[in-house]
């Protein structure tokens, strides 16, 4: 199951515009991973670029709302919404 979140600001992404983000429910060692990375937003970033196939610059490039509502998506499939 995939989440998908309409992002208000699209976004270019190898020269193209992209306007949704796609997120894949989170497994065990998507958590793991973000074990190594420091701080919280940080953290967040890399879950979603894991969960979306994307790079961490990439999704560093989400517009704040965006970001946030890809955050509260990520905090509901963890079952923290």
């Amino acid at each position: 199951m995939t989440m998908t979140i309409k992002l208000r600001e699209p976004v270019q992404i190898n020269g193209a515009t992209v306007g949704v983000l796609h997120l894949r429910r989170p497994k065990v060692r998507d958590l793991e991973a973000i074990d190594k990375v420091a701080g919280e937003t940080a953290k967040t970033v890399a879950l979603i670029a894991n969960l979306a196939e994307w790079t961490p610059d990439q999704v560093r490039e989400l517009d704040a709302a965006d970001f946030a509502a890809a955050s509260k998506a990520v905090a509901e499939m963890l079952g923290n919404g």
